[in-house]
């Protein structure tokens, strides 16, 4: 299989980047500490002892707030090249793009509609 020049610096790029990260993470896994006790396992606040379980539980808003966060953000990874190559797009492509901002847009008013941006 011929690979283009280009698509060769790519793949000489990977492999020596998953090479590397193999290396150091065995090598830093050989050199750590393995002494345990309990100090190690606790909550760690600014230098003070925790004032209650360092362990509690989230709100399940913040998680939804994160995926929300997200699913926008993707949305400019897809808008950005649309936009930048706006004069070479066809109509098929403005189609599929409008496709995708009606169902973004769906999908952020059922959001609203649910609630999930209320934090009363």
């Amino acid at each position: 299989m011929l690979l283009n020049i280009e698509y060769k610096y790519i793949l000489i790029f990977l492999i020596i980047a998953i090479a590397l990260s193999v290396v150091l993470f065995y090598v830093g896994w050989a050199l750590m500490f393995k002494v345990s006790y309990e100090d190690k396992l606790m909550g760690y606040e600014c230098g003070f002892d925790p004032f209650g379980q360092a362990r509690d539980e989230f709100d399940v808003r913040f998680f939804i707030v994160a995926i929300l966060f997200l699913i926008f953000d993707l949305e400019i990874t897809f808008l950005f090249p649309f936009s930048v190559s706006l004069l070479y797009n066809t109509y098929v492509s403005y189609n599929l793009m409008l496709v995708f901002l009606i169902v973004l847009g769906i999908g952020f008013i059922f959001e609203i509609k649910k609630g999930a941006l209320d934090w009363s």
